[in-house]
């Protein structure tokens, strides 16, 4: 970035003077991107990974699955339409459980929409997130998908005062997010329980008020709008801890089991989750997962995981939907995946992704349990996955010997 010829007293006026960066994005092997600061001042430690989506900024910086991560937006225009109370994904409207830094092609404008109430860069700051702007994110995206995602420490100094050294070494000597659990940041510390529904102009969020059904959600991470789409769909929600037990969930008496989304490795959490998931499916309750839920489900039947190249995250994923041959525009956010050749003779492969072919939904033969690993709840196609919680229902409605809902799927 430049400033007007001659704007520092006693510089030549026909000389561009470059100011100091006051931020800094060191990769692990040393790289070292200079920018403009913003949001927090420090520095934070992760790996760095591309967002694709054009909209849902917010959302995307507190959905806790992308915990110990530094989102790439691939898309110029961040925080021109600032920020609200209304559009934060973690449960805990006081935790800061999210990303850990942004990066941005342009400087942050001022906002310019009817429901912003704060400018990006001081919710940054309350938030504790560093940012750094004025990065050519194109080339920073180019070298994600060639070399993978870089571990990297993201600092923000306004005087401009970096230890680069310190930098270099701590990019370096992070271990990654392979091997790590980073649910118990993220997850609730006790029980509690969810009836608002979703958003509507005019109205604000409702609240369910007449719930046909109980299900009891194990939060690894869980979005605000996965909770508000299953009191959409008639359920009184029951949010456990990531460590409950098997006998914690059953003792609830649930209609119906919902595993959530998260961070991390999903072979570390599964150290503990797993047991608690093979148990809900043996005691045969409607069971459906959400991405690192989803993850999760497939340890429990005896898949594996493994790390992906790139991950996918963004709003534009299509995924074929085997059960009714329609592809859906979806949301995804995720460095892991489930390892399809892993998958047993009893599991129905049921979606995948038409970006690379890798696995995208799964169920159990003869059990009332699925799982998909994008984000239904995330709307971009707007609506063409919210039939999954229909189809959530329906196994609990089967299990009681009542009638199907139909399926809104996309056309």
């Amino acid at each position: 970035m430049s400033i007007a010829p001659g704007a520092i007293p006693g510089t030549d006026p026909n000389v561009w003077a470059e100011p100091r960066p006051t931020a800094l994005l060191v990769l692990a092997d040393g790289t070292v991107i200079e920018g403009i600061g913003l949001g927090a001042v420090g520095s934070r430690v992760g790996e760095v990974c591309f967002n694709t989506a054009m909209t849902g900024y917010q959302e995307i910086l507190t959905d806790p699955s992308y915990a110990g991560q530094i989102i790439t937006f691939t898309f110029p225009h961040i925080g021109n339409v600032g920020v609200n109370d209304e559009d934060i994904e973690t449960v805990n409207l006081a935790s800061a459980a999210g990303a850990r830094g942004v990066v941005l092609k342009a400087e942050v404008t001022d906002p310019a929409n009817w429901r912003s109430t704060r400018h990006l860069d001081l919710w940054l700051k309350a938030r504790g997130i560093v940012g750094i702007a004025g990065i050519d994110t194109r080339a920073l995206t180019a070298l994600i998908r060639e070399a993978g995602m870089p571990n990297a420490v993201i600092a923000h100094a306004p005087d401009g005062g970096f230890d680069l050294d310190a930098l270099k070494a701590e990019a370096a000597g992070w271990p990654g997010l392979v091997g790590m659990d980073l649910v118990p940041d993220v997850t609730t510390g006790q029980t509690f329980t969810w009836d608002e529904t979703t958003w509507e102009l005019g109205r604000g969020y409702g609240r369910q008020e007449a719930p046909a059904y109980h299900v009891v959600a194990i939060d690894y991470g869980v979005k605000r709008n996965i909770l508000r789409l299953l009191a959409d769909a008639g359920c009184r929600v029951t949010v456990l801890p990531a460590t409950a037990t098997a006998e914690d969930v059953l003792g609830h008496r649930p209609d119906g089991v919902f595993l959530s989304n998260g961070p991390g490795d999903p072979a570390a959490t599964g150290a503990y989750a797993v047991p608690t998931i093979q148990a809900v499916i043996a005691a045969g309750i409607p069971t459906f997962g959400i991405c690192l839920g989803h993850q999760m489900l497939g340890l429990a039947i005896g898949a594996d995981t493994m790390k992906m190249h790139q991950g996918h995250h963004g709003a534009n994923h299509p995924v074929k939907d085997f059960t009714t041959g329609k592809v859906e525009i979806t949301s995804m956010n995720h460095g892991f995946a489930v390892d399809r050749a892993t998958l047993p003779n009893d599991v129905e492969e049921t979606h995948v992704s038409l970006f690379d072919g890798s696995n995208c939904g799964i169920r159990i033969k003869g059990k009332p349990v699925f799982s998909v690993q994008y984000h239904p709840e995330a709307s971009p196609g707007p609506r063409d996955s919210h039939y999954l919680f229909t189809r959530f229902v329906n196994l609990i409605r089967a299990r009681k010997g009542e009638a199907p809902l139909p399926e809104r799927v996309a056309v």
